[in-house]
């Protein structure tokens, strides 16, 4: 019964992966990339809906990210070049 007791306690912490890397983290540690309407957003709050994708705070996967079609792949989008350079200055600092 006592574990049963811990289980209802936990709290549930959602993860979602690194469309680059694929490594799990909780999703508030993530940064979120949303297409709306054909445009795309730097989402903040991690509500806004549409479709979304998500990115480590690893500098690599950012980079990457820019380069190659992960993100047009993952958010069946072709990404502008004035959108690749919203990302470059969203990118965390190290």
């Amino acid at each position: 019964m006592a574990e049963k007791t811990q289980q209802i306690n936990q709290k549930h912490t959602p993860e979602r992966s690194c469309v680059v890397c694929k490594t799990k983290s909780p999703k508030r540690s993530l940064t979120r990339l949303v297409v709306i309407e054909d445009e795309l957003h730097i989402d903040l709050t991690g509500k806004m809906n549409g479709r979304g994708a998500y990115l480590c705070q690893n500098d690599g996967c950012w980079e990457r990210a820019m380069k190659t079609h992960v993100l047009n792949q993952a958010l069946k989008v072709t990404l502008s070049d004035e959108f690749r350079q919203q990302l470059l200055e969203a990118k965390p600092s190290s």
